[in-house]
């Protein structure tokens, strides 16, 4: 199986070795250097259909990169669209469900399917909507997070309240649901009123047994403090 190794202390590089014959796939654009023994293909990962959702889903690119050691053993770097950190994820026993944005690579062995998830969460959540990308299969997918990431482990009786767009992937065992606040009084409206004050948005609340990853920045946040006029 290729090997994946997340180098670097700031804005790392994914390194991936491969022995002759082994395939990865990536998003498009992830790649940063090759060796020759390696080609790298756009293509469908799982046909026309797999490939429509996945974009209509979460906006991937409809042609994802896969890099084949055809000639000989071979290295390459990836990275991920937005500066942060990575993490590998193994996949088979535990499969996760991925954030918008968040896949930068993974084994062939690992598929990404997309399903519906329910109304309730589609109309309020940044993770795909009415869709939600969930990995099956068997080897390591890789996630990106911006800024750094932390492993957050969710205990039956332990709820974990994280704010929508700070997660970037969980365990697809767990349980979840949108709410609007932290709070669990003032009805709807007053907990929209104090999402709205305190600046907390919507947030996930996690319940059940498994792992949540979240980044420390917040990409929506950012890119609206950097679209703000200049101030003399």
């Amino acid at each position: 199986m290729p090997v994946f190794t997340v180098t670097g202390d700031v804005d790392p590089f994914l390194h991936v070795s491969m022995r002759r014959g082994e395939t990865i796939y990536c998003e498009s654009d992830a790649m940063v250097m090759m060796e020759s023994t390696l080609d790298l293909k756009g293509k469908m990962k799982g046909g026309l259909g797999s490939a429509l959702m996945r974009t209509f889903a979460n906006g991937e690119s409809f042609f994802q990169q896969h890099i084949e050691a055809t000639r000989g053993d071979g290295d390459c770097l990836l990275s991920p669209t937005l500066p942060g950190a990575m993490q590998i994820v193994d996949c088979g026993p535990n499969q996760y469900i991925i954030s918008d944005g968040a896949f930068v690579a993974a084994s062939n062995g690992v598929d990404l399917k997309v399903r519906t998830q329910n109304i309730g969460n589609a109309l309020f959540a940044q993770s795909g909507g009415f869709f939600v990308t969930e990995t099956t299969g068997s080897g390591q997918v890789v996630v990106s997070g911006f800024g750094s990431m932390s492993m957050l482990d969710v205990e039956p009786g332990k709820d974990a309240i994280i704010d929508n767009a700070h997660v970037v992937c969980w365990d697809s065992t767990l349980r979840y649901e949108i709410s609007i606040t932290t709070g669990t009084s003032g009805g709807f409206l007053g907990n929209l009123i104090n999402s709205q004050t305190s600046g907390e948005g919507m947030v996930l609340r996690f319940s059940g047994k498994g792992k949540v990853y979240v980044c420390s920045r917040n990409r929506n946040a950012f890119k609206a403090w950097m679209q703000q006029p200049a101030r003399g």
